[in-house]
């Protein structure tokens, strides 16, 4: 008996949290969106894309970018294991691409190992952070000192280049991550992104390509 409605409960409550919210028309006229429902956000000219199942994308209409620099302000919240915000680039469709990405529940935690992992780099599908931890060790993600209020905007600048990427957060002159790319995939779609069970919100985007 409890067999028989185990499965259809699990089904629902998925069917449910995924069905919530909807998109906003006028938005899908800037963007591409996968896995997700885009609306405005609280902010003034900011936006937000809603929380569901697992990794989502918007991509932005008309925008393409190689190498130069990407910045932007993105919001998550202090919700441990639940709060993946970033920009996904390099992108050939919804599923291989190039993501820098930060875990805001992170930022602050008292624990150094979590703090450790406040800033990521990944490169999908056959890079994803499971991977990279386990072959590459605090290679590709790192600590942000000093650490952002996990609850707030938080500023990024983002350095692209064929050998190194570097990531700047809120104007400091050090870059809290420094990569060289694993994949060279020649995409060139660039959109906000959030992880799975993640919501997060974005503003002020601007990218200035390399000459």
């Amino acid at each position: 008996m409890k067999r028989r409605f185990y499965f259809p409960f699990v089904f629902m409550v998925l069917t449910i949290f995924n069905s919530c919210g909807h998109n906003d028309p006028e938005m899908l006229k800037n963007y591409k969106v996968y896995n997700r429902f885009i609306s405005h956000g609280t902010d003034p000219g900011s936006i937000h894309l809603d929380k569901r199942i697992s990794d989502g994308l918007a991509w932005i209409n008309g925008m393409k970018f190689k190498s130069g620099t990407i910045e932007f302000d993105a919001k998550g919240k202090d919700d441990y294991s639940a709060s993946f915000v970033g920009i996904a680039f390099h992108g050939v469709n919804d599923s291989t691409y190039e993501v820098i990405y930060f875990r805001p529940f992170n930022f602050r935690a008292p624990d150094p190992e979590r703090r450790a992992h406040a800033v990521q780099y990944v490169a999908l599908p056959k890079f994803d952070w499971p991977v990279l931890r386990e072959d590459y060790p605090a290679k590709y993600e790192q600590p942000i000192s000093p650490g952002p209020n996990p609850n707030s905007w938080f500023h990024v600048r983002i350095t692209v280049a064929s050998k190194n990427i570097n990531v700047y957060v809120n104007g400091n002159a050090k870059p809290a991550l420094c990569v060289t790319p694993l994949v060279h995939t020649e995409g060139e779609l660039i959109g906000y992104w959030v992880g799975g069970t993640s919501e997060g919100d974005w503003k002020n985007f601007k990218i200035t390509p390399s000459k």
